[in-house]
């Protein structure tokens, strides 16, 4: 299934190479300006500078081409969706079906997951560091590479979205129903802790947020960009919007009412499996079951809902919306399979205890 997933992936390698072919690409941007560098060290930083700083090498000393590039940008997403299966298969014992197909399989194979992170550029590293991420809070202390490795990589590209990782992973640890060894919790306490004390003027500089007025802040950040965003065509009015309303489109928009054409058709029926699957989150069972979660599915809820939210207030553009929610969906579609799991079992237990009631009166004690 990996092989079958790896040429999928490579496919969408190739229809993006195709697509940035004919059309405005950052990709092609990338490659550009990396070409006219003369030295590796000085361009580290971060936002479109970490994109350059990670190419610079290949195409300076190993002289690789543009389609190259792709290429291995590709694969990075290849990897990223790896680490989001290991971690989907072992926290979810059971193969939850919809519509009879295998879900975390079919969630694997969605075209527009792949489209976003087969390409050169912030999309495929960002969903590598992420899955790194999120592979490794399942044993943070003996996965502490693929931790510092995903953690570094998401804050170097997005350093809002090593913010969201942290929290959602502080409170999962603190508040999940598994009892957490009290080190494993200092441990990612004190390492969220320390990472934030000591990146938290470069977490705010990125959106030029005043530390001394941090929501005033955000707010002329998120009007601005917001506006900027709109201009660019595909354009919403997302700024009018209720925060309900904010986050059903930053979630389920384009439908169909919003396509212009054959693309944004297709995205359309995908943005529709999305919004059944959520669906099924507005179940009576839910609150208890999430009450008495795991970590992981703490974790998942707190990173998509706090990422949801600050990402819906500066997203005016459905292109933009597109390629940005593929960072957090999957953390969306965890929860979801992780309460089909649940009710799965319940309903297995309920069987179980019928037979049991059922066939009692049929045995014969024989007391000695």
């Amino acid at each position: 299934m990996m092989n079958q997933l790896y040429f999928f992936h490579a496919l969408f390698w190739f229809i993006y190479y195709l697509y940035a072919t004919y059309n405005p690409s950052d990709s092609i941007g990338y490659y550009l300006r990396t070409s006219y560098h003369d030295a590796w060290l000085p361009i580290f930083g971060t936002d479109t500078k970490f994109i350059e700083f990670i190419i610079y090498p290949f195409i300076k000393w190993f002289g690789f081409s543009y389609e190259s590039c792709m290429f291995l940008f590709s694969w990075f997403g290849y990897l990223g969706f790896i680490y989001f299966y290991i971690f989907f298969k072992e926290n979810v014992k059971t193969n939850i079906k919809y519509k009879g197909f295998d879900l975390i399989i079919l969630l694997l194979f969605l075209p527009n997951m792949h489209f976003w992170t087969a390409s050169l550029g912030k999309g495929s590293l960002i969903f590598l560091g992420i899955g790194l991420f999120t592979y490794a809070m399942r044993t943070p202390q003996k996965r502490i590479v693929s931790l510092l490795l995903g953690a570094f990589i998401v804050y170097c590209i997005r350093p809002h979205m090593f913010l969201f990782l942290g929290v959602g992973a502080v409170l999962g640890f603190f508040t999940g129903q598994e009892r957490v060894p009290l080190y494993q919790k200092l441990f990612v306490y004190i390492a969220f802790a320390g990472s934030l004390a000591l990146m938290y003027d470069q977490i705010l500089a990125v959106a030029n947020i005043d530390a001394e007025n941090p929501f005033e802040s955000f707010d002329e950040f998120a009007e601005t960009r917001a506006g900027n965003l709109a201009k660019a065509g595909s354009g919403v009015d997302m700024n009018s919007y209720s925060l309900p309303v904010k986050l059903f489109t930053f979630w389920f928009r384009p439908l169909f009412f919003d396509a212009s054409g054959a693309l944004a058709l297709y995205i359309s029926i995908e943005n529709l499996l999305y919004l059944l699957l959520t669906w099924k989150l507005f179940d009576k069972d839910f609150i208890g079951f999430f009450k008495n979660s795991s970590s992981m599915v703490k974790m998942s809820s707190v990173i998509f809902i706090s990422s949801s939210i600050a990402l819906s207030f500066v997203m005016a553009n459905l292109g933009i919306v597109i390629r940005q929610k593929s960072q957090v969906m999957y953390f969306l579609f965890f929860v979801i399979i992780a309460f089909m799991e649940y009710k799965q079992r319940k309903k297995l237990n309920i069987v179980e205890e019928g037979n049991i009631v059922t066939e009692a009166p049929r045995k014969r004690l024989r007391v000695v």
